[in-house]
């Protein structure tokens, strides 16, 4: 059940840097008279002859010398429409709704599909730990035995008994919350009470925790972010799925949650975490609900992972012969 507090807020939508390619227009001065006649052939047009200026007006060679530079043209590529389009391919039924996020870590260009809230079910706990982190570097303290043992099960094991452990020390969603507000999520409320596994999320709030956790520009500390990536790299084996399934085998790191709703019996499954493909690293988070098993939430979200991710395989293939084109011009 949404809290009221997610009810009054608004999701907001990622800030991202729009995927720019460079298209180069390329002339070559082939020739010039004595009396200055420039001979251009222009690569836009098709045919070998060469185009002579004698007709017009000589053009100086400083002239000629600025024609050769290249004219740059920057197109703007709609990754969020791209995203959308590929997700047409995930067969979503009945009353399933899901959301998906993806980051290119390398150039920082992001996309995502879907704005609405979600429960965050078990995700929360990547939260709740990054919340107890941030608290301990403020206060210029470390974690007690005990929270590093109650982290290591609350991550690693998806243990509740320790998530509800964590979610006291930190203040419950009043800490939760005043954390969030500096790792800059919007669109994320702490859920009520001891109630941990309904706090409200979107996919793009998701997306800005994973930077905190794994980009270089966070407000937590290098070994704080060292320390969380090393327990989601550590999942129990039963619980690597999810965006897991969007990496080649080489290395991710991830947290899941699932959660049957006792007023619909449908389930919440969700997925975020840092998958990499051919060295290139990405961070995914795919939200989903309305699953009618938890077996049909975790393929549809296996399914978005990978559809995600492989918009950004496609685009970094299409970088890399637009520069092969531009060079050998």
């Amino acid at each position: 059940m949404e809290s009221s507090r997610a009810a009054r807020r608004r999701a907001r939508r990622f800030p991202r840097r729009p995927l720019m390619y460079t298209a180069l227009a390329c002339v070559a001065v082939v020739g010039a008279t004595a009396g200055g006649t420039v001979y251009v052939k222009a690569q836009a047009h098709s045919g070998n002859s060469a185009v002579s200026s004698a007709a017009t007006p000589s053009v100086s060679p400083s002239s000629a010398t600025r024609t050769q530079e290249a004219a740059v043209a920057e197109q703007v590529v709609d990754l969020d429409g791209r995203l959308a389009g590929a997700m047409t391919s995930v067969s979503v039924t009945g009353e399933q709704k899901v959301s998906a996020a993806v980051l290119d870590l390398e150039s920082g260009d992001s996309a995502v599909h879907g704005d609405g809230a979600f429960d965050t079910a078990s995700i929360v706990k990547v939260d709740i730990l990054a919340a107890l982190l941030l608290q301990h570097q403020e206060a210029g303290t470390r974690l007690s035995a005990g929270e590093k043992a109650y982290a290591t099960t609350m991550i690693e094991n998806s243990d509740n008994t320790s998530a509800s452990a964590l979610w006291d020390v930190i203040g419950k969603a009043a800490g939760l919350d005043a954390a969030n507000e500096k790792f800059g999520l919007t669109g994320t409320e702490g859920g009520d009470g001891a109630l941990w596994g309904l706090t409200q999320t979107t996919a793009a709030d998701q997306l800005t925790l994973l930077q905190q956790v794994f980009g270089d520009d966070s407000v937590l500390s290098a070994a704080s972010r060292s320390y969380l990536q090393g327990l989601m790299g550590r999942i129990e084996a039963d619980q690597r799925w999810g965006v897991s399934a969007a990496a080649d085998g080489s290395g991710w790191a991830l947290k899941n949650g699932w959660l049957p709703r006792s007023t619909t019996g449908l389930w919440d499954v969700n997925s975020i975490g840092r998958v990499t493909v051919d060295g290139h690293e990405y961070l995914v988070a795919v939200l989903s609900n309305g699953n009618s098993t938890q077996a049909k939430g975790i393929s549809l979200v296996e399914a978005a992972a990978k559809v995600a991710v492989s918009v950004f395989r496609s685009e970094d293939a299409s970088a890399s012969a637009n520069a092969t084109s531009a060079a050998a011009h």
